[in-house]
C-alpha cells in the first residue's frame, strides 16, 4: 500500500481501530499533516462504538532518514513513559508494529491541537502572548525529560562503553555520510575539530534528540506537547539544551538566539532551576557547532532521499540546497571559538 493513498489507509485504519478500541469503527476524516521530513503524519477523524475521536497516524516512509531513528513500537513505548512521567506530549493509543495492519509501522495517538510549523509560531499574532513565555516552558520541559527514568527503555541507543556521547554523535554522523557516498572538505575539517575537542559528559540522561520549535505544539496559552521522538537516545542532554539554538531553528529571527523565540541566559537559567543540573556553558557551544555540522550532513542525506528515487520530493531536495549554508554556519561557529 502507497502510503499517501489516503483511500486505502483508512480502510486499512477502520479494521485496525475497530480491532484494537473494542469497538465498531468508521473513519470520517483523514488528512496528511505539513511538516515531519523523517515519517508521514495524518490527522484522523474517527468513530469508535458511535463515539468521535481526534486522532494522529505516525507512520515510516519507503526509506529512513537516520538508521539510528527508533522504530514506531519503540517510540509508542517511549510516548507512554514520557507522558507517565509528567512531560507534556500526545497520549498514545495503539501501536502496529511490523505494518501488518496498515500497511506500514505505525501508531496512534491522541490529537493535540496546536501550532507546530516553526515560522508560523515565530510570527502568528495570535501566538504572540505563548511566544514571551515559550523558551521557559522549553527549558521546564527539558528538565522533565532528562530526568526520566530509563530502566525500562533498554531499547534506547546509546554510547558503547568508552564512548562519550559526543563521540558517539560523531560516529553516527560518519555512518550518515558513508552510507549516502558523500563527504566534502567542509564537513571533514568540521568533524575533525569535533573530534579533537569532544567533552565529557558526567550525568548522561534520555535525550529527546530534535528538541526544538518545530517539533512543539504551541496554541495561545502556550506549549501545549512535545512531539516527534523518534530519535530519542541517552546523551548528553546539554544535546537538547543546544539543538534549538542552532541557526536553521531559529527561523530568521537571531535576535532571540534560543528558537528564535528566547534569550540563551533566562533559558538556561529556568533549566537549572527545574533540573538541579549546572549548565557548563563552553560545553554547550560544542554542542551547538556539532548540531550544526550533523544538520548539514543530515541535508545532504535528505537529498540523497529524492535523488536515488526512493522518496522523490521537493522538500528533501530543497534541504540539501541548504546543507552549504549550515557548512557556513559550523566553520564561523569554529572559527570564532578558537579558545577551545
Amino acid at each position: 500500500m502507497a502510503a499517501s493513498d489516503p483511500t486505502a489507509l483508512a480502510a486499512r485504519l477502520a479494521t485496525f481501530l475497530t480491532a484494537n478500541a473494542g469497538a465498531p469503527a468508521e473513519v470520517t476524516g483523514l488528512s496528511r499533516l505539513a511538516g515531519g521530513a523523517s515519517l508521514a503524519t495524518w490527522s484522523i477523524e474517527a468513530t469508535l462504538g458511535g463515539v468521535p475521536h481526534a486522532l494522529v497516524l505516525r507512520m515510516d516512509l519507503a526509506s529512513t532518514m537516520n538508521p539510528a531513528a527508533l522504530s514506531r513500537a519503540h517510540e509508542f513505548a517511549l510516548l507512554h513513559a514520557a507522558v507517565a512521567g509528567g512531560v507534556l506530549a500526545p497520549q498514545p493509543r495503539w501501536c502496529d508494529p511490523d505494518g501488518a495492519a496498515l500497511g506500514r509501522s505505525g501508531f496512534l495517538m491522541d490529537y493535540v491541537a496546536g501550532e507546530s510549523i516553526g515560522p508560523r509560531v515565530l510570527r502568528r499574532p495570535d501566538l504572540a502572548a505563548a511566544r514571551a513565555r515559550l523558551a521557559g516552558q522549553m527549558a521546564t520541559q527539558l528538565a522533565r525529560i532528562h530526568t526520566l527514568d530509563t530502566a525500562t527503555l533498554a531499547f534506547l541507543p546509546r554510547p558503547p562503553a568508552g564512548h562519550s556521547p559526543a563521540r558517539h554523535a560523531l560516529d553516527g554522523v560518519r555512518m550518515l555520510l558513508a552510507a549516502i557516498g558523500y563527504t566534502s572538505p567542509a564537513l571533514e575539517f568540521g568533524l575533525r575539530w569535533l573530534e579533537q575537542h569532544a567533552p565529557a559528559c558526567p550525568r548522561p540522561s534520555l535525550v529527546h534528540g530534535d528538541f526544538r520549535v518545530g517539533n512543539l505544539l504551541v496554541g495561545p496559552d502556550g506549549l501545549r506537547a512535545v512531539i516527534d521522538w523518534e530519535f530519542a537516545h541517552i546523551g548528553d542532554p546539554l544535546e537538547d539544551l543546544a539543538w534549538p539554538c542552532v541557526r536553521d531553528w531559529r527561523f530568521g529571527n537571531d535576535a532571540l538566539p534560543v528558537g528564535g523565540v528566547g534569550e540563551l541566559a533566562p533559558f538556561l537559567a529556568a533549566y537549572e532551576a527545574a533540573s538541579g543540573r549546572t549548565v557548563d556553558r563552553r560545553a554547550l557551544r560544542y554542542w551547538e557547532i556539532l548540531g550544526n555540522l550533523r544538520w548539514a550532513a543530515t541535508c545532504h542525506s535528505q537529498a540523497h532521499r529524492h535523488l536515488s528515487g526512493a522518496d522523490p520530493s521537493v522538500e528533501y531536495v530543497s534541504l540539501g540546497r541548504r546543507a552549504a549554508e549550515i557548512e557556513l554556519e559550523f566553520l564561523t561557529l569554529i572559527e570564532a571559538k578558537q579558545d577551545f
